[in-house]
């Protein structure tokens, strides 16, 4: 290399380091980390993202309609009857008329599917949030080949931060011993890069959203 070339290249690291780039910009950690949600309907929202993870979502406005919804299920599944440990959703599916099996007679044999409540549903990411402190405890959303859930509108947040709070103001510093967020059906692909449905849970996830009365 010539000196010249060699006090060139000198002379602009000598420019470069008088004038260090300008630092960048300091992030506004308050700010959300996600864009708003398209539109103002938030159970619109919770619908489209369930059923994107993969859920199957259903809508009835009365409890006659969450009936004939849940008959018609049951018959395309060809499923037997429903295992329902909660009172209040017992008391609901008493009062449409839908048979369930209300205590643990056979579970572990005929545990096709399992009905449950849930804490939270969440419209940005589609998920359930399900926790051990209800009737159904640990299991009744886990060991099923299908978990079915019943909701309302109500229950819809926006955030994951949102359904966070609720669990907070429900439940105070005694938190359940089991806290989950559920999205789309339990799934798999660390072999071969495959994927399977069912690995480490329900292999079908089903909402029955009952509107509010």
């Amino acid at each position: 290399m010539s000196e010249t070339a060699r006090e060139a290249i000198l002379t602009r690291i000598r420019t470069g380091l008088a004038q260090p780039a300008p630092l960048p910009p300091r992030p506004d950690f308050t700010a959300p980390v996600h864009p708003p949600l398209a539109g103002d309907d938030e159970v619109l929202a919770f619908a489209q993202s369930f059923q994107g993870a993969g859920g199957e979502f259903y809508y009835c406005e009365t409890r006659a309609q969450l009936a004939v919804q849940l008959a018609t299920f049951r018959e395309r599944q060809q499923l037997g009857r429903p295992f329902v440990w909660e009172p209040a959703m017992q008391e609901i599916l008493r009062a449409a008329g839908v048979a369930f099996q209300a205590d643990e007679t056979e579970f572990l044999a005929h545990a096709d599917w399992g009905l449950t409540s849930c804490e939270a549903l969440v419209a940005r990411t589609g998920s359930v949030l399900v926790s051990a402190a209800s009737a159904s405890g640990r299991r009744l959303s886990i060991y099923p080949d299908q978990h079915v859930v019943l909701a309302r509108p109500s229950q819809v947040v926006a955030e994951i931060g949102d359904a966070l709070r609720v669990m907070q103001q429900r439940y105070g510093t005694a938190l359940p011993s089991m806290v989950s967020l559920t999205t789309g059906p339990s799934r798999t692909a660390d072999i071969e890069k495959t994927l399977v449905l069912g690995a480490h849970g329900p292999r079908r996830i089903s909402l029955f959203l009952l509107e509010d009365e």
